[in-house]
């Protein structure tokens, strides 16, 4: 049985990627320290669920603050998600970022730094590239990074990379573009708009509408983070996961009119610092690599992120 250790699992992501593992017969130790900074009930609930599977095991605390090398032994794999999310957040509260991102990334590769037979695949962001120049964004596109959660992000890299060559790790750093679907962050755009419009309530909308994201379906995600635990590496390898759904955010307001079947009211506001105006990621290294590929479109997504919602509110599904 194959053994992996998951940061963050109690998260948006880890959450769903743990339930993956463990479906596909994984040994799991998750790691969580349960920021009160959001969701901690509806994650607490989570990890009730899958700690129901006797091949999971439950650790909280912080990387920063515990030791993790007892927890790596016997490990083959480590997704590293623990983090501080959130662009917005991250202009004024930079030190917890800073803490969450950098520090607990460096702690974890000093615990693997004498383990390298123990592969690491760490969970990026496309806000490394801020404003990029090209799209399709390929990986070898020079990092600008325009939010400390980006700067934070890119600094998780270039530390990773340093450990991969100076002590053999073998890592693959994994950029997510814009990931949704259910149990996404309360903080989040798609699940305060679902919100919002189930309710009846204008829906709140940084800058016109126009910008661009690659959405990314949250299966789609976690699919690729376990690609990356087996395909061939040697050394720090970048990859980008993104869903191949670029759509402006109005059209994703239109898709979701149809799906809550509802007119919905916006509020457009200023755009926030940080924000790009456009992402979209290049994803034929991690196809050529481990033959991965999207396979929900974004209404498809859309749509179960709205199912969920519905039942997490508490509305009837129509």
């Amino acid at each position: 049985m194959s053994r992996a250790v998951v940061t963050g699992c109690a998260g948006f992501i880890g959450s769903h990627l743990t339930e993956k593992l463990l479906s596909q017969g994984w040994s799991v130790i998750g790691i969580d320290c349960l920021s009160p900074t959001y969701d901690t009930t509806r994650r607490r609930r989570v990890l009730d669920e899958i700690a129901a599977d006797r091949d999971f095991e439950f650790i909280e605390g912080d990387i920063v603050q515990i030791d993790p090398r007892p927890l790596l032994e016997g490990a083959d794999v480590v997704f590293h998600l623990a983090a501080r999310p959130g662009v917005r957040a991250s202009w004024s509260d930079f030190r917890v970022a800073a803490d969450a991102n950098i520090l607990a990334t460096q702690r974890l590769l000093d615990a693997l730094a004498d383990r390298p037979g123990i592969r690491l695949v760490f969970a990026s962001s496309s806000s490394v590239y801020g404003s990029a120049e090209s799209f399709p964004t390929y990986e070898d596109t020079p990092l600008a990074p325009i939010s400390p959660y980006g700067v934070t992000k890119a600094a998780c890299e270039a530390l990773v990379g340093a450990y991969a060559a100076q002590t053999g790790l073998d890592v693959a750093s994994l950029r997510y573009f814009t990931v949704y679907g259910p149990r996404q962050r309360s903080d989040m755009a798609f699940t305060k708009w679902i919100s919002h419009a189930l309710r009846s309530e204008p829906l709140p909308v940084y800058g016109d509408g126009s910008t661009v994201r690659d959405f990314t379906y949250v299966d789609d995600v976690v699919n690729a983070s376990i690609a990356c635990a087996s395909c061939e590496l040697e050394g720090h390898e970048v990859f980008n996961v993104a869903g191949g759904s670029p759509a402006t955010l109005n059209d994703v307001l239109d898709l979701l009119s149809e799906l809550v079947d509802t007119r919905i009211k916006v509020e457009y506001m200023d755009r926030e610092r940080g924000d790009p105006d456009r992402t979209g990621g290049d994803t034929t290294k991690l196809r050529n690599a481990t033959g991965w590929h999207p396979s929900w479109t974004l209404a498809e997504g859309l749509a179960l992120q709205v199912s969920w919602l519905r039942g997490v509110l508490g509305r009837p599904l129509k």
